[in-house]
C-alpha cells in the first residue's frame, strides 16, 4: 500500500506517435513512377480487350454474313426448283389437228364430224364464196367447160355460211371418201349420184332446200343456195353421225416447219452474201396453175414469207376472196351481213397431173383417181417435184418425193388442184 493509504496507480499514455506528412524527394520519385507504372498496367488491361472484341465482331459479321448468303441462296435455289416443278406441272403437250396440223384445245375434235362441201367458182355469182378460207383441204378441177369448182373439207368450222352449194361429179366423191365426211351438194350427174346414193356414203342432197337457205341477192343468179355448220349438225344428229375418222394427209407440227423456214431463210441470206451454204429444195416464190381451158380459171399463187403461206389470185390479177361469217350470225346475205370478204391464203399447195376426158353426154367431166401421175407440191417457199398415188377410193393419196419418201404438208389450208394434160404448171 503507498503512503497516505492512496492507491499507487501508473498511468499509460495513449498518444500516438505523429505521422511524418512531409515526404522525401526519393520517396515522391519512387511512388510517382510506382503510379506510372500502375496506370500503363491499368492502360494494358483495358485496351487489350477492345482489340479482342474489334476482332470477334469482324469474324461474327463474316460469319452472319456467310449465313445470310447461304440462306439466300438456298432460297433461291429452291425458289427456282419450285418454278421449275410449277411450269413443268403447268406444261401440257400440244394437241394438233389431224386435218389441218394446227393446234387445237382438245383432241376430242379430231373426231368431230366432217363434212365434204362441193362449191362452185364460176364467175356468175358464185364469187366471193363464203367459208371457203376454213377448209381444212380443198380439191380444185373442172366441172364442165374449162370451170373449176371444188371439193372443200371441214371440221369445226367457226363461221354462220359456207357456199354456194353445187352439183357432184364423180371423181369428187372418191376424192372425199377417206375423210369419212358428210358429202354435201345440190344435186350432181347421173353417175355421181349413183354412186353416192349406193348405201356406202353420208349423203346430204340440199337440192330441195333442206339444212340449207338460198339468198336474196340477184347478184347471185342461181349460185345462192348456202349452209351452215348448225344446219349440218343438224342433219347428222337426225342420222345419228356423232363422229368421223378421217385418213388425213401427214403434217409437219408449227415447230417443225418454222424451224425449216428459219433455217432456209438463213442459208439463204448466206448465200446472198457469198458465203457457201447449200438448199435442200429449190426456192419458188411464185407460181402459176393452168388448167388448160378457160384462162379465166387458171390460177396465181405469191408466197408469203412473213406468214408462210400463198395468196391465191385469178389469171386475171383478181385476188380469189371469200366471206368469214361471224358464227353469230342466222342465215346471213354473205355481200352485206359478213364484212370484207378476205383472200385465200393456203399454206401448201399441189399440182397433181391427172388423166381427164369429158364424159359421153358431151358435157360433164370426168378424171381417173384411181392409179398415179407426177406432182408438184409446194411449201415454205419452195417446190419439191414427185408423185401421187391413190390405190383405191378409200384410201387416201400419198405424195412422195423423187426419192420415195412421204411428203409431210405445212400446218394449215392444203390446196390440191388436178391438171389435166392440156394444163400445166409455170414456175
Amino acid at each position: 500500500m503507498s503512503q497516505g493509504g492512496k492507491k499507487n496507480t501508473k498511468t499509460k499514455s495513449t498518444s500516438k506517435k505523429p505521422i511524418n506528412l512531409e515526404l522525401t524527394d526519393e520517396e515522391l520519385r519512387k511512388n510517382s513512377q510506382h503510379k506510372k507504372i500502375k496506370n500503363s498496367s491499368k492502360k494494358e488491361k483495358t485496351s487489350m480487350p477492345k482489340k479482342r472484341k474489334i476482332a470477334i465482331i469482324v469474324v461474327i459479321t463474316i460469319i452472319l454474313a456467310l449465313i445470310v448468303a447461304a440462306a439466300i441462296i438456298f432460297v433461291l435455289a429452291n425458289q427456282e426448283k419450285t418454278e421449275q416443278e410449277a411450269t413443268k406441272a403447268d406444261f401440257v403437250e400440244p394437241i394438233y389437228s389431224t386435218l389441218t396440223g394446227l393446234e387445237i384445245t382438245d383432241a376430242a375434235l379430231n373426231s368431230s364430224p366432217t363434212f365434204c362441201i362441193q362449191i362452185p367458182n364460176s364467175d356468175d355469182g358464185a364469187r366471193p364464196q363464203a367459208g371457203l378460207s376454213q377448209a381444212a383441204v380443198v380439191f380444185e378441177a373442172i366441172a364442165e367447160r374449162g370451170i373449176t369448182r371444188f371439193a372443200a373439207v371441214f371440221q369445226n368450222p367457226d363461221v354462220s355460211a359456207i357456199g354456194p352449194i353445187r352439183s357432184l361429179r364423180p371423181y369428187y366423191t372418191s376424192w372425199d371418201a377417206p375423210f369419212d365426211c358428210t358429202i354435201v351438194h345440190a344435186g350432181g350427174s347421173d353417175e355421181a349420184l349413183a354412186e353416192v346414193g349406193n348405201g356406202d356414203f353420208r349423203n346430204l342432197d340440199v337440192d330441195g332446200g333442206a339444212y340449207a337457205w338460198r339468198e336474196n341477192d340477184y347478184s347471185r343468179s342461181w349460185n345462192n343456195l348456202f349452209t351452215s355448220p348448225a344446219e349440218l349438225t343438224n342433219y347428222n344428229n337426225t342420222l345419228g353421225f356423232k363422229a368421223s375418222e378421217p385418213k388425213a394427209f401427214p403434217r409437219l407440227t408449227p415447230d417443225v416447219t418454222a424451224n425449216i423456214v428459219s433455217e432456209r431463210q438463213s442459208c439463204t441470206a448466206k448465200i446472198a452474201a457469198g458465203e457457201e451454204c447449200v438448199l435442200d429444195t429449190p426456192t419458188v416464190e411464185a407460181f402459176s396453175i393452168n388448167f388448160g381451158v378457160q384462162p379465166d380459171y387458171n390460177t396465181a399463187y405469191q408466197y408469203n414469207p412473213e406468214s408462210n403461206n400463198y395468196t391465191r389470185s385469178f389469171a386475171t390479177g383478181a385476188p380469189h376472196l371469200s366471206y368469214d361469217c361471224a358464227p353469230e350470225l342466222e342465215q346471213p346475205t354473205t355481200k352485206t351481213e359478213c364484212g370484207e370478204a378476205i383472200q385465200i391464203t393456203p399454206t401448201a399447195v399441189v399440182a397433181m397431173l391427172v388423166e381427164q376426158y369429158t364424159m359421153r353426154d358431151g358435157y360433164h367431166e370426168q378424171i381417173e383417181t384411181i392409179g398415179s401421175g407426177n406432182a408438184y407440191i409446194f411449201q415454205n417457199g419452195t417446190i419439191i417435184e414427185g408423185t401421187w398415188q391413190k390405190n383405191s377410193q378409200d384410201d387416201q393419196i400419198v405424195f412422195r418425193d423423187t426419192a420415195g419418201s412421204k411428203i409431210s404438208f405445212a400446218p394449215g389450208q392444203l390446196w390440191i388442184a388436178a391438171i389435166p394434160s392440156t394444163g400445166g404448171v409455170s414456175y
